[in-house]
């Protein structure tokens, strides 16, 4: 009877060993699941070769990025434009997978400007990347420099915080700031209720790469005519722990300091990102004080869901030196506008932006979107004519579904979704009673003058869809509805001189559609073509007339764009190239009328073309492990005109369009070796501008030469240094780096229209990386 019980036993022992066992077995033969994404943009990558390196087998990605294994191991990630990546897989759960792009192949990289992510090779607009290559070729605290290497941007510069964008010729009639280019972070718009947008106060070395859509292909992002920059932040990296830091001093006071810190696990990351920078300023009244901080965190829930956070903070309090009449410009460059600096004028300012961001994967054909996000700034602006103290609060969502299915048997892909958002605008000025004090004071707040309270909505509603016709050609179509609505409660006392401006101002629903194609005759060659619609409304500031009554007359401005271009590579994918044809023709002209000192007036006052070329170049001569060197160069032809203006009893009908140069031209090299010294040399060229209407006065061109050196070394597998020199305007060129137009003289004063850009000047730093 025992040994009866006891094989019994012995039995049950062996099965339930058995079951273990076959459990193991099958939990080790389990599939491992996982996704490969772009470092940067996040956006999914197919077609990536997945190599198991123990034996030589191949997975590749499907459309979503995703793949499957079989066993754990090192595994070689490999995907045209991105640099390779060796990954150890030692679990069983989800993998993510991040690669950074190759700057050499720009043209394979996936870009997600047009909501549908896509090879940049194959885009039916006039997409261009700044990936950390262009970004690192300068200084790093002066993003003027990098957007200008851009052909068909212009960056005018009168200090590092006072800029004015201008793409293809769009937002060249703003006086004071970028209108009519709308910007993102990451998913964040950057652009204000009232169409402003502000870019040079993010640190530069928190920025991963620019991705900008130039011309009125950009309406899919609804209000802006020129076109669309993204900033994408340097992402969170996972299965990495780092501390960088890094110190640098300049010419005209400058010193910046900067701590990079990255932790990132197999699902969830974060990086933070704080600089401060200081400033005396190459003129008077020009210090210049700022300090930033950038979060961002990725978290990766499972295979169907994922989260990311991105915020920027920035403190800022800047000098304003202001612009320059001839005289001056030419004799005492270090000089502040006389005014300007009695007053001692600044501008003092914080400013946040946060977003979240959801991503859903409902099934192997449809995802979503979604981002909600809000931003604030309070600003304090002393300046001579009165003091300007203004608070902004801005909440929004951006949501968005992804879907590909097949039409006619061809692969069909297709977005649809909406952005809303509103603005909370309150502004007060008050007297600037700087004269009645001792010179040396300073501005001093007196009575009140003025106090607006603004709320600005506008909504998108958008669609686009790509359908590839065959394997090389591929037809894109998109459509995008905008409203936006402005109401102003003006909440100051109404007298005879301070008439009541309250009141409410709806712009009419525009609906702007786009038609675009591509074809590849080769692998390496794209040819593109689109016709598109933009608009731009004026700012609420614009509507008002002199009586302090709502303009319900004025409308936005619009415009067709109609282009052409041609991108690829060429000699053994040596020389990577984009050109680009375009001519944009706007109607509805906004012209900003001054009345008095601080006082501008909008109206529509006729139509404008804008015809151009842009080209650019960039050939690897050597890419060996020894030495790698490679050239640039960039070109941009302006032929813009006013077709049709008339403002009052002048007809300015057939001249050149104001404050745009016409030509920029861009050349360079760039080398590193393998013992770890770097470089690059890079020359400018700008045209002249037209800095009056009537086209009586041109600034006159100019030439820049750039050089910086550095010497990366590697002390152990976790310490790396990083030691570098620059030196900008190397032949101390005297030149105008920004414009301001149409400028007025004020009591007897002559017209004050340029800024100085800065002599030869230097900078040099070290920087230090540990990886844990």
């Amino acid at each position: 009877m025992i040994k009866i019980k006891t094989l019994t036993i012995a039995k049950s022992i062996f099965f339930l060993a058995g079951l273990l066992l076959g459990s193991f077995n099958i939990y080790a033969q389990q599939t491992i699941k996982g996704k490969v994404v772009d470092s940067q943009n996040r956006a999914a990558l197919a077609g990536v070769h997945i190599q198991n390196l123990s034996d030589n087998s191949i997975v590749i990605s499907n459309n979503s990025g995703e793949f499957e294994l079989n066993s754990t191991g090192t595994y070689r990630f490999s995907s045209l434009g991105y640099e390779e990546k060796e990954v150890a897989i030692n679990e069983n759960g989800y993998q993510v997978v991040q690669l950074q792009l190759k700057a050499a192949e720009l043209n394979e990289v996936i870009v997600s400007t047009n909501h549908l992510p896509k090879k940049l090779k194959k885009a039916v607009a006039t997409i261009n990347i700044l990936s950390q290559k262009e970004i690192e070729r300068g200084n790093n605290f002066n993003i003027t420099p990098v957007l200008n290497r851009v052909p068909g941007i212009f960056m005018h510069n009168g200090a590092l915080n006072t800029n004015r964008i201008t793409i293809r010729g769009i937002g060249a009639r703003n006086l004071f700031g970028t209108a009519n280019i709308r910007a993102y972070f990451q998913d964040i718009p950057l652009t204000t209720g009232s169409g402003e947008t502000t870019i040079e106060d993010f640190e530069l070395t928190s920025i991963a790469r620019f991705e900008v859509i130039k011309g009125a292909a950009s309406s899919i992002y609804g209000a802006g005519l020129g076109g669309t920059i993204h900033l994408i932040p340097q992402n969170a990296y996972l299965n990495q722990t780092s501390v960088g830091s890094e110190l640098s001093i300049g010419s005209f006071g400058l010193i910046k300091g900067i701590v990079n810190v990255n932790h990132g696990t197999t699902k969830n990351s974060f990086r933070a990102i704080y600089s401060n920078t200081h400033s005396d300023g190459y003129r008077d009244n020009n210090e210049y004080d700022r300090q930033t901080i950038t979060l961002t965190s990725n978290h990766y829930l499972g295979e169907k869901d994922e989260l990311a956070f991105v915020g920027s903070y920035v403190d800022l309090k800047a000098f304003i030196p202001s612009s320059l009449n001839e005289d001056t410009f030419r004799n005492n460059p270090t000089a502040a506008a006389f005014t300007w600096g009695q007053a001692q004028g600044f501008e003092d300012s914080q400013r946040g932006i946060f977003g979240l961001s959801w991503n859903h994967k409902y099934s192997q054909k449809l995802k979503q979107t979604t981002s909600v996000f809000t931003s604030f700034r309070d600003a304090y602006e002393p300046r001579p004519f009165n003091i300007l103290a203004e608070n902004t609060f801005a909440l929004g969502i951006r949501s968005r579904l992804l879907g590909n299915t097949s039409l006619f048997n061809k692969p069909l892909n297709w977005t649809v979704g909406g952005e809303l958002f509103r603005d909370w605008h309150e502004s007060e000025t008050f007297e600037n009673l700087y004269l009645d004090f001792p010179i040396g004071t300073g501005s001093v707040e007196g009575d009140q003058l003025s106090d607006f309270r603004e709320k600005r909505t506008y909504y998108n509603i958008f669609f686009e869809t790509n359908y590839d016709l065959s394997e090389k050609t591929t037809l894109s179509v998109g459509l995008n509805l905008n409203k936006t609505s402005y109401d102003l409660d003006d909440r100051f006392t109404v007298t005879a001189d301070n008439p009541d401006q309250s009141g409410t101002y709806d712009f009419d629903a525009i609906l702007s559609p786009k038609f675009g194609i591509s074809h590849l005759f080769t692998e390496d060659i794209s040819v593109y073509s689109s016709v598109s619609h933009g608009f731009s409304p004026p700012t609420l500031g614009e509507t008002l007339l002199p009586d302090g009554q709502i303009n319900t007359d004025i409308q936005p401005e619009t415009g067709w764009n109609f282009e052409i271009g041609t991108r690829g590579t060429l000699i053994n994918k040596r020389l990577q190239y984009n050109l680009a044809l375009y001519r944009l023709d706007v109607r509805n002209l906004l012209v900003a009328r001054r009345a008095a000192e601080d006082q501008f007036i909008g109206i529509n006052a006729g139509r404008t073309q804008h015809d151009g070329l842009e080209l650019a170049l960039e050939y690897l001569w050597v890419n060996k492990k020894a030495l790698n060197l490679s050239s640039y160069l960039s070109y941009t032809l302006n032929d813009f005109v006013f077709k049709e203006f008339v403002d009052g009893d002048d007809d300015f009908s057939g001249n050149n369009l104001t404050g745009v140069p016409s030509d920029v031209f861009n050349a360079g090299i760039d080398f590193s070796t393998a013992f770890g010294l770097y470089g690059n040399i890079n020359f400018q060229y700008v045209g002249s501008i037209p800095i009056t209407d009537s086209n009586s006065l041109f600034s006159d061109s100019y030439s820049l030469t750039n050089i910086k050196v550095g010497y990366r070394l590697d002390l152990s597998e976790k310490l790396k240094l990083n030691a570098f020199f620059g030196l900008d305007n190397v032949f101390d060129e005297e030149y105008a780096s920004q414009i301001l137009i149409n400028a007025r003289g004020f009591g007897g004063n002559a017209p004050r229209f340029f800024y100085p850009g800065n002599p030869v000047n230097y900078y040099t730093g070290i920087n230090a990386n540990y990886t844990f």
